[in-house]
């Protein structure tokens, strides 16, 4: 229970790594509001920790709208007394050639994953400075953004999602550097391939399955591996990490074809 007293919000917790995050951090002891763009997700994931004895409430809406973000933020303080972490999970991405995309769909992308983060970051942070610092506190706040491998390799046929991914970790750095003086600290975490809903719009089960075995870890991640890592840079015992990486991908990063030759 190392965050009891900790209030946290995380994006796009309606399932997936978001529900995993949100739930961990609740078993760690802090509350915790669950934001999605589907208020019945959002309710299920908060009434699912309620039921396991912690704290949740949901509060829905499109993180691509900074008012809408400001206004989530401000519920979370009503209801839990403050903010002291932030989790930007939530995501959006289509699968088409640059030269052939549906421009809506690139755009939906780029509003969601990237905006939607820095609409985070900011009412966050605007929260965290102007809210007094808790007693014997080391820090101000953390913050933590979900990244992807995708901002280092250009997976065809996922542009938006590349620029997106490869913007947030930027931003993160960015936000990094400008809040150190504040004692507000930001991560990145990069998850590798993950086992959850959103792949099943890409491939069948079978498909996944088969891709997944030739993997360098032979399986998916699963999305509580990548809860814990954001539980241990939320840790406030983790304070003097801000502005790094870390790395959740099984060797996916690694020359791994090398080793199958």
């Amino acid at each position: 229970m190392k965050l009891a007293g900790k209030t946290a919000l995380v994006t796009g917790a309606g399932r997936g790594i978001g529900e995993a995050i949100a739930k961990a951090l609740a078993a760690s002891g802090a509350a915790v509001a669950v934001n999605d763009f589907r208020g019945d997700a959002a309710e299920a994931v908060a009434a699912a920790i309620r039921d396991s004895g912690g704290r949740a409430f949901p509060c829905a809406g499109d993180v691509a709208d900074p008012a809408r973000m400001e206004a989530i933020v401000a519920d979370t303080v009503a209801e839990f007394g403050r903010l002291d972490i932030a989790v930007s999970n939530a995501a959006y991405s289509d699968r088409e050639a640059f030269y052939q995309a549906d421009m809506q769909g690139f755009h939906r992308t780029i509003d969601v994953t990237m905006w939607g983060a820095f609409h985070l970051l900011r009412a966050a942070t605007r929260q965290m400075l102007a809210q007094p610092q808790a007693d014997n506190a080391r820090e101000r706040g953390c913050l933590l953004v979900i990244g992807s491998p995708h901002a280092i390799c250009p997976v065809p046929n996922a542009m938006a999602y590349n620029m997106a991914k490869a913007a947030i970790d930027q931003m993160a750095r960015t936000a990094a550097i400008e809040l150190v003086d504040h004692r507000i600290r930001v991560n990145i975490v990069h998850p590798g391939w993950t086992d959850t809903p959103g792949e099943r719009k890409f491939a069948s089960d079978a498909e996944l399955a088969q891709v997944a075995r030739s993997m360098p870890w032979g399986r998916m991640a699963r999305p509580d591996e990548i809860a814990r890592a954001v539980l241990f840079l939320a840790d406030p015992d983790s304070e003097y990490i801000t502005g790094s990486t870390l790395v959740v991908d099984g060797g996916l990063g690694l020359p791994w074809w090398e080793s199958r030759r």
